[in-house]
């Protein structure tokens, strides 16, 4: 259930639209992870909702739609830095919070790291997320492609915000990047756009970071464009190094998105101390298994020293696979693992993350390891940290009639993960041993 949207008035008379989920712990006040912000259309958006919730397990969550954007005031005249910390005081006074933790990604991060500057006393712990130092080169030396960006959104407003979404998004990712400028021209009108990225690139907070107090995560994230991965390596070793208790974690691949990045997600759910929510008894779970085929010539044939070597090498990327997709392992059973999944959609990621990694180790190495992965999805039994049931069985199954390199799913998955872009193919009605359907 969508929380209920609130508003908050700035000294200068702007309504700043907000929303607060949960209760409890020091208030967690989160800008907005998707850089363009709209309180009310991110609950439409897949996986966010669920995000957020993990979030407000036994505290109270703040989200709020900063001057110009989603269900705040709109056709506003003043862009500049001093203003955007005004929507966010504007929403702590209107909520009377003492201390908050504050997170922030992107350009809107560079307003939390004024505001904690600013007023320490409000703020116990700060996290920074791909957030830059300054904006002069986010878009080319000088700022160049800022003015070629205004220029073309003020001649074309759908070309622009088409161009932009492409460059955040990455050019090859065609319909993600038309969705994403959809949700852009939503959150924001041609004007206000316009009047905010004039006033961007003269926000730099290089000479406010010596004075943030607060104990600060730095996180270095994944990129889907090549031309902006040096530049968070940049503003992230730059952030780090001038914030006093500031420690850096630099995030592998994965999703771009931070709500779909696990590993990000339990790097952030660790520094605010976050406690983990239970999963619900009987939940329902997808289901993966991994088998490494041959295993047992594979012993016979390389000596019990080297095949154990090459399923150390096995573990060592099935595990890297499931901390960056959120899969948690059940157990391993020498050749294979068994893990479980709260989304079908993290499971398939991990499953070609797995088959992609195997794939490229092949190329070059002198010993191929060929895993096969099977899953399914349904509600399992859980008892002392290992699950059971029929869904359990039936992924064992899907999995051992995988060839190598294959990754195995019934309709129920496939199901699951409709409109995720994930392209199937049929292979028919398979009879599975113990299974009459």
């Amino acid at each position: 259930m969508e929380p209920r949207i609130q508003y908050a008035q700035t000294e200068d008379g702007v309504s700043i639209a907000f929303w607060t989920l949960g209760n409890g712990g020091t208030p967690l006040l989160l800008a907005s992870p998707l850089l363009w912000s709209h309180i009310a259309l991110e609950w439409e958006i897949p996986d966010l909702p669920r995000w957020y919730e993990r979030l407000a397990y036994r505290r109270m969550l703040v989200r709020y739609d900063y001057r110009g954007h989603g269900m705040s005031e709109r056709n506003v005249e003043d862009f500049s830095l001093d203003a955007l910390v005004s929507d966010l005081e504007a929403v702590i006074s209107r909520l009377a919070l003492e201390r908050v933790d504050l997170v922030g990604f992107g350009s809107p991060g560079q307003i939390l790291i004024a505001f904690a500057a600013r007023q320490p006393q409000s703020v116990s712990r700060l996290v920074l997320w791909g957030v830059p130092v300054h904006n002069r080169d986010e878009y080319g030396s000088g700022g160049d492609r800022f003015a070629a960006l205004c220029s073309l959104a003020e001649r074309d407003w759908e070309l622009a915000v088409e161009s932009l979404a492409h460059a955040e998004t990455g050019w090859s990712r065609g319909a993600q990047a038309h969705q994403w400028a959809t949700f852009i021209r939503a959150s924001i009108n041609q004007a206000d756009f316009l009047r905010l990225f004039q006033a961007q690139p003269r926000f730099d907070v290089a000479s406010l970071l010596p004075q943030i107090s607060a104990g600060t995560l730095v996180v270095h994230p994944p990129s889907a464009s090549p031309q902006f991965r040096d530049y968070y390596a940049e503003h992230a070793r730059a952030l780090a190094a001038n914030i006093p208790q500031a420690q850096l974690v630099r995030l592998g691949l994965g999703p771009v998105a931070p709500h779909e990045h696990e590993e990000g997600m339990r790097a952030l759910e660790e520094f605010l101390g976050i406690e983990a929510e239970p999963p619900e008894a009987g939940a329902f779970r997808t289901i993966l298994f991994t088998d490494v085929e041959g295993s047992t010539a594979l012993t016979q044939r390389l000596g019990d020293a080297k095949a154990r070597e090459l399923l150390r090498e096995h573990e060592r990327m099935v595990r890297e696979a499931l901390k960056a997709h959120g899969g948690s392992e059940v157990k391993t059973m020498g050749d294979g693992f068994m893990a479980s999944f709260s989304s079908a959609t993290k499971a398939l990621e991990c499953a070609i993350t797995m088959q992609r990694a195997f794939a490229e180790h092949n190329e070059s190495a002198k010993e191929p390891i060929k895993v096969r992965v099977g899953l399914n999805a349904g509600e399992p039994i859980a008892e002392d940290d290992d699950l059971f049931g029929t869904a359990v069985n039936l992924a064992a199954r899907i999995c051992a009639r995988a060839e190598a390199g294959q990754i195995l799913a019934p309709i129920v998955v496939r199901e699951l993960a409709a409109g995720k872009q994930f392209l199937f193919a049929d292979l028919g009605e398979a009879e599975l041993r113990g299974f009459e359907d």
